[in-house]
């Protein structure tokens, strides 16, 4: 099986002869090399099918075909008096974006989005007390580290220095976060001392 390769647009071969001084060049030397809206109205067309083969999508596709256009006369003006072979420039553009566009979109169809929180099973909202409810809403109020030293102390009935060393950190810090966490827990409850 041969591959048979397009022969090239006749833009192309009109601007290769340009670069190269050949004398079909100087009929038009005095239009000088295509400008970019000349060269998007003979490529456009073959660009988008390009990318729409890439891409199978054909707003994105016009998307890239636009951007690449639009990147190309960023870069080089609107003569494009210094680029060798636009054409080429227009391609690969074309196809490194439709390469990116396919990357975020697997991207994003790989994005699983996190689970909602669970719901306690119906029995053990049934078994809990009220009290026991608003004890647990209060705790998730806490900072963890509040929270750790709490249900370490009052819950798992370790010492201070066990806490400590749980944590690592010091014994002091154990004993103010635990009066901090106790001081906030009493207002969220409505106790006082």
């Amino acid at each position: 099986m041969t591959l048979a390769l397009p022969l090239p647009h006749p833009l192309l071969r009109w601007w290769r002869s340009v670069l190269s001084g050949s004398p079909t060049a100087v009929r038009g030397a005095s239009s000088g090399p295509p400008a970019i809206n000349e060269l998007y109205h003979a490529r456009r067309l073959r660009l988008v099918r390009l990318a729409v083969l890439m891409v199978d999508d054909l707003g994105t596709a016009e998307d890239i075909v636009q951007d690449v256009f639009a990147a190309l006369y960023r870069r080089h003006g609107a003569q494009l008096r210094s680029v060798d072979d636009p054409d080429a420039y227009l391609t690969a553009g074309v196809m490194n974006a439709a390469r990116s566009a396919l990357r975020r979109r697997r991207t994003a169809r790989a994005y699983a989005p996190p689970a909602a929180g669970t719901a306690p099973a119906a029995d053990e909202r049934m078994l809990r007390k009220e009290g026991d409810t608003q004890v647990l809403e209060a705790l998730g109020r806490l900072t963890v580290r509040q929270r750790l030293v709490v249900v370490l102390r009052y819950w798992s009935e370790l010492s201070e220095e066990e806490i400590a060393n749980a944590l690592d950190v010091s014994r002091g810090t154990v004993k103010s976060t635990a009066h901090r966490a106790l001081t906030l827990l009493r207002g969220l409850l409505g106790e006082r001392q």
